[in-house]
């Protein structure tokens, strides 16, 4: 019997328009088909074995636990899995991949090789269509597995015998050096014809020469190297192909609490995040990622964008409704499972600060001039005239009562900041007094309100007591240079009331059971972005010593294939929240790029 592991024991493969998560005992429980936002194929993860899973590996007797892998890793630079088992009987070798695709059905591939002696393998596959709640029609069209349900098929192919045994498809077969058994499953429309046969070998030969060629793209050469291309590889696996949109992270639902409520959908393209994704992929080399995703942007905001919202659907979506699936006990019994996110239509006011700065970022590394690109940067600007003043959600999606946010001013003003710069380039034309004065404003009353002149720090929001770790962002975006004693005090007040017993950094005081000022409760881990922007400020200030020690901390944190999630539980010393995170990957990129710029590093 399968139980869904640690968030840490799950490797990511994917094909840029949906991924899989493969557990350490060769399980997959996280499958969407055909998109990331797709209904769940596999959603084991989020319940039990029988909300869908496909396990390979060393076959087992009844009732015993399936053994993980003596070892694992990714095929060099790649997202080509390979996990190793040693048995008693021999050792035996199963890879996985997703090959990257066009327009042709999307394929999850394992290939089964044996390396010594004969190694008894069992494969067991249990489709659940709609997250689990539809057990679909398995039958056999010429030979091959199909599982159809409503609009969905899959289609298994494999050269190895299979059987059907309460409502899971198996395969037992033995394999010896030099056996090769591969096992192909390919979503279609099931109102269309059978996908073509699948070519697992060609597809592991093109899947590992795609993933060779992007990463020879990389400028980055630095000490950190290989803790930077796994995170960008990350990244790029949580693009949407098709479109150049980029999800926050490939999972719904994986608690920020385990056994709490603080579980959301993340399989959405928040711009914040893409945006910073965007900033990360321009500074190590990937400038076609940046022209995707922007015009990915302007293609979402079109017509509309005054009304900015916070997030949007892979391809531009605008409605993405939240739901409860309550048939689904959650991870580790976190419920409830959601699908879909309220917080699209929250007001977010830093959002236009981190779109500007994106597309200012893409301006200044010579991505071809858009001109609608422009336009909407002084739309954007023009809509801040008038609300900039007003309170918000903020940038953690706070479900209590707006406030004035700090950090949401600060981005504001960077809104402004990188328009003023744009018209001075002459690229585009705007009222430069009014906005320069505008800018002044908005900085002035930042420094007025959101400053508490006798603990020496700035606050999470005008009035407050509270503190946020995304006021560590202010010397990061120019708002006030770092030997600022106000930067300085904010800094170390962080280190001192948000930091967790083994010297991370949470976002803000939670509740401790009661719902607190983000209006939810419970309480959740360190926030692990958070914890590279400390790493960022102390490089800045001149402490680069205590930043490379706490990023290289960090870095320690990822699970063995370097994969992050979105917290880390100092209580239960494990990773939290949806999985891989783009949210953490990200600043360890720039938080890289810094310290080796100052020259930072051990060794």
């Amino acid at each position: 019997m399968h139980v869904a592991g640690r968030i840490e024991d799950y490797a990511l493969i994917g094909d840029m328009q949906t991924a899989a998560l493969v557990c350490r005992d060769g399980t997959v429980d996280w499958l969407c088909l055909p998109r990331f936002d797709s209904h769940a194929v596999f959603a084991g993860l989020l319940g039990t074995e029988e909300h869908g899973f496909w396990r390979l590996g060393p076959a087992h007797g009844p009732g015993a636990r399936p053994a993980a892998a003596t070892r694992r890793t990714y095929r060099g630079d790649s997202l080509i899995l390979e996990s190793e088992w040693d048995t008693p009987r021999g050792t035996v070798r199963v890879t996985d991949f997703m090959p990257p695709r066009d327009s042709d059905a999307p394929q999850l591939v394992r290939i089964v090789e044996g390396v010594s002696g004969r190694v008894p393998m069992r494969s067991a596959l249990r489709m659940r269509f709609s997250y689990g709640r539809v057990v679909p029609w398995v039958h056999k069209v010429d030979g091959r597995t199909v599982a159809v349900a409503g609009p969905d098929s899959v289609w298994l192919d494999t050269s190895a015998a299979t059987f059907g045994k309460d409502l899971t498809t198996y395969s037992d077969f033995t394999v010896a050096p030099g056996d090769r058994i591969a096992f192909t499953i390919s979503w279609q429309p099931s109102h269309k014809g059978q996908p073509a046969h699948p070519e697992p070998e060609n597809a592991l030969a093109a899947t590992e020469e795609f993933w060779h060629e992007w990463v020879e793209q990389c400028t980055y050469h630095g000490p950190y190297r290989e803790a930077v291309v796994r995170s960008l590889i990350t990244l790029k696996a949580l693009t949407y192909a098709p479109t150049g949109g980029i999800v926050a992270a490939p999972t719904t639902s994986l608690p920020e609490d385990i056994g709490g409520s603080r579980n959301w959908d993340y399989r959405f393209t928040w711009l914040r995040d893409a945006a910073i994704t965007l900033s990360s992929l321009l500074r190590t080399g990937y400038r076609e990622e940046a022209r995707a995703w922007r015009e990915w942007l302007l293609r979402a905001v079109a017509g509309d964008p005054e009304n900015l919202q916070i997030m949007y659907g892979i391809a531009g979506e605008r409605e993405l409704g939240e739901a409860e699936l309550d048939w689904l006990p959650g991870y580790e019994n976190s419920a409830p499972v959601r699908a879909g996110n309220g917080a699209a239509h929250q007001l977010q006011l830093d959002v236009y600060g981190e779109v500007t700065e994106a597309l200012h970022l893409a301006h200044m590394t010579g991505l071809a001039r858009n001109d609608y690109a422009s336009l909407l940067q002084l739309k954007l600007i023009r809509y801040l005239e008038t609300h900039w003043d007003q309170p918000d959600e903020g940038i953690w999606e706070v479900r209590g009562p707006r406030r004035h946010f700090v950090h949401s001013k600060v981005m504001a003003w960077v809104a402004v900041d990188r328009t003023i710069k744009l018209i001075e380039s002459g690229d585009a034309d705007g009222p430069l007094d009014k906005w320069r004065e505008l800018r002044d404003d908005i900085h002035r009353d930042v420094c007025e309100r959101g400053y508490d002149k006798e603990r020496n720090t700035f606050t999470q929001s005008y009035g407050s007591k509270e503190l946020d770790a995304s006021l560590l962002l202010i010397p990061q975006v120019g708002f006030l240079p770092p030997d600022d004693k106000r930067v300085i005090g904010t800094i170390e007040a962080i280190q001192r009331e948000l930091s967790t017993s083994d010297g991370f950094i949470l976002r803000y005081p939670t509740s401790g059971g009661d719902a607190g000022v983000d209006g939810l409760e419970g309480d959740e881990g360190a926030f692990l972005a958070c914890s590279f922007w400390m790493a960022d400020d102390l490089a800045m200030i001149g402490r680069v010593d205590e930043a490379r020690k706490l990023f290289e901390r960090l870095l320690a944190l990822r699970n063995d294939l370097g994969l992050l999630a979105e917290e880390w539980d100092p209580r239960l010393q494990r990773q939290v929240g949806n999985f891989p995170q783009a949210f953490s990957h990200v600043p360890l990129i720039d938080t890289a790029l810094r310290l080796t710029a100052s020259g930072a590093y051990g060794g």
